[in-house]
């Protein structure tokens, strides 16, 4: 009977200043081996993980709007809810996720519902605070659309909280920003809280 040769991975060549010669220094500080089978790979992933959670830094905001502003004399509240994002918290380095929801009054101009999610993806997708990402988000929509109020609500869930800490997996964090009539007008405030605490409708 022939013995049947093992097929051996090499481990692929890193520039000494890559992410992934990095982490395959990480991997030896917390006692694991670089080159066995199920590792050899993971610093050009997590390489290409890392590239990608932090893509936002390299997005371009006019890119995303690429002129999808449109005259209408539309007056009500627009409201994007449900958006889901993943984002990195800056103190920790670990995930953090949730949903936002965005509403805007418009002022003689919308933009395009599909732009909404992605500039909320352009500012998750970088190593983050719940907070700041609230507020940047808003201030964004702000100076993009020029409109009446912009009203922004994050709930999301932090890894760093549920795996390390304290670790409570249940407990959740509620942030939000309101700009314009959303500040300064209590029953736009309302509507935008009623409409985003609605459970029964067709979309749930």
């Amino acid at each position: 009977m022939k013995n049947k040769s093992v097929v051996q991975v090499m481990p692929p060549q890193h520039d000494d200043e890559s992410i992934a010669s990095l982490m395959e220094k990480v991997l030896l500080k917390i006692g694991e081996d670089p080159s066995r089978p199920g590792l050899v790979r993971t610093p050009e992933r997590a390489d290409k993980a890392l590239r990608f959670l932090t893509s936002g830094y390299e997005t371009d905001l006019s890119s995303i709007v690429n002129g999808a502003l449109f005259e209408e004399k539309c007056d009500e509240m627009v409201v994007v809810k449900d958006i889901e994002f993943y984002s990195m918290c800056e103190h920790h380095l670990l995930p953090f996720f949730g949903t936002m929801h965005v509403a805007y009054l418009p002022n003689k101009q919308v933009i395009g519902l599909s732009k909404i999610p992605r500039i909320v993806d352009m500012f998750a997708r970088r190593l983050q605070l719940q907070e700041r990402l609230t507020h940047q988000v808003a201030e964004t929509l702000a100076d993009v659309l020029k409109p009446k109020g912009v009203g922004v609500i994050c709930e999301a869930r932090h890894f760093c909280m549920m795996m390390r800490g304290v670790e409570k997996q249940h407990s959740g964090t509620i942030t939000s920003a309101m700009l314009g009539a959303f500040r300064e007008r209590k029953a736009s405030r309302d509507e935008f809280l009623s409409l985003v605490s609605q459970k029964n409708h067709p979309f749930r």
